[in-house]
C-alpha cells in the first residue's frame, strides 16, 4: 500500500513535468508542422509504440463491447477533436489565454464527478482547492487575458475541448472497467487517428510540412513522452485515485510551461507567476487535504 502511494505522487508529478513541456515542444513542432497532421502523425507513432509494447508483454487489446464503448468516447472526446480545437484555439488566442480556458478543467470533472460518480462527491475542501488553484492560474496569465470579437472562436474552441476532455475523463472513471491502461490508451488512439487523418487532408495542406530537425524532433517526443508515457501513466492512476485530484494537473501544466518557455525561449517570467504559483500549489494541497492528513497520520503511528 505504501509502495504504491509512493507511485501515485510519482506518476502525478511526471505527467505533470511531462505535460507541462509540451506546450514548449509543441510551439517550437509548429513551425514544421501543422496542427491537424502534427497530432495525427504525432498519435500514429505513439500508437506504434504502444502496439509493440502489447506485443512484447503478451497482451491484447480488449475488443468487448465495453471496451470498444470506451475506445469510441476516448477517440471522439479526447484523442481527436479536442486536440485539433487546442490547436486551432491557440492561432487566434494568446497561449496563457488558452492556458486559464483550460485551467476551468477541474471545474467540468468536479461537477461531473458530483453527479455521475457516487463516492467522488464535492466537498468543501475539493470546491476551495479548485477555486484557489484557478484563481493561481488567472494571477499568472492576468497580463494575457485579453478578450475581444476577435478572439472569441478561439476561446471558445479551447473551452470547448476543455469540456469535452473533462467529461470522457467521467465516463471514463464511471464505466470502473478492468482495461488495462496501454488498451485503453490504444484503442481510443486509432479511432481518433482515423478521424484525424481525413480533416487533415480536408483542412490542410500535406506539402506545408517540413519534415526537419524540430518538426521530426517534436513529433517523436509528443509521440513518446508526452503521449505513450503520460496516457499510460495517468489512466493508470484513474483507477486508484478520485478524478478530481487527477484533474488538478492542469493547474501545474501552465506553471512548468512557463518556466520552461523562460529557459529555452528566454521568454520573460512575471512577479505574478510566483503569487500564482504559490496559490497553485495551495489550492492543491487543501483540495487533497483530506487524504495527506491520512497518510499523515498513518506514517506517525
Amino acid at each position: 500500500m505504501k509502495s504504491e502511494k509512493g507511485l501515485i505522487v510519482i506518476g502525478f508529478i511526471l505527467i505533470s513535468i511531462i505535460w507541462g513541456s509540451t506546450w514548449l515542444v509543441i510551439k517550437i513542432g509548429l513551425q514544421s508542422m501543422t496542427p491537424l497532421y502534427g497530432i495525427a502523425i504525432r498519435f500514429t507513432i505513439a500508437s506504434a509504440i504502444l502496439y509493440l509494447i502489447m506485443c512484447i508483454r503478451g497482451e491484447k487489446v480488449a475488443l468487448d463491447r465495453k471496451s470498444i464503448t470506451l475506445y469510441v468516447n476516448l477517440a471522439i472526446l479526447s484523442f481527436s477533436f479536442p486536440f485539433a480545437l487546442v490547436y486551432w484555439g491557440e492561432q487566434y488566442i494568446a497561449s496563457g489565454l488558452a492556458s486559464v480556458l483550460f485551467a476551468a478543467y477541474p471545474f467540468v470533472v468536479a461537477i461531473g464527478s458530483h453527479f455521475f460518480l457516487s463516492n467522488e462527491k464535492l466537498n468543501m475542501g475539493k470546491s476551495a482547492g479548485i477555486l484557489l488553484g484557478f484563481t493561481g492560474v488567472v494571477i499568472i496569465f492576468w497580463s494575457d487575458l485579453k478578450v475581444s470579437a476577435d478572439n472569441t472562436l478561439g476561446m471558445l474552441a479551447v473551452l470547448t475541448s476543455t469540456v469535452m476532455q473533462g467529461s470522457s475523463l467521467v465516463m471514463v472513471k464511471k464505466a470502473n472497467h478492468h482495461i488495462s491502461p496501454t488498451s485503453l490508451s490504444l484503442g481510443g488512439m486509432i479511432l481518433g487517428i482515423i478521424l484525424l487523418y481525413p480533416l487533415a487532408f480536408i483542412f490542410e495542406d500535406f506539402s506545408s510540412l517540413r519534415f526537419d530537425t524540430a518538426g521530426i524532433g517534436s513529433i517523436l517526443y509528443l509521440g513518446t513522452f508526452g503521449t505513450v508515457v503520460t496516457f499510460v501513466v495517468y489512466y493508470w492512476l484513474l483507477k486508484r485515485v478520485e478524478v478530481v485530484y487527477l484533474s488538478l494537473v492542469s493547474f501545474v501544466t501552465p506553471i512548468l510551461a512557463l518556466i520552461l518557455g523562460a529557459v529555452w525561449l528566454n521568454e520573460s517570467l512575471s512577479q505574478n507567476i510566483f503569487l500564482g504559483a504559490t496559490l497553485v500549489l495551495m489550492g492543491i494541497i487543501i483540495a487533497n487535504g483530506k487524504d495527506l492528513l491520512t497518510l499523515f497520520i498513518r506514517r506517525s503511528k
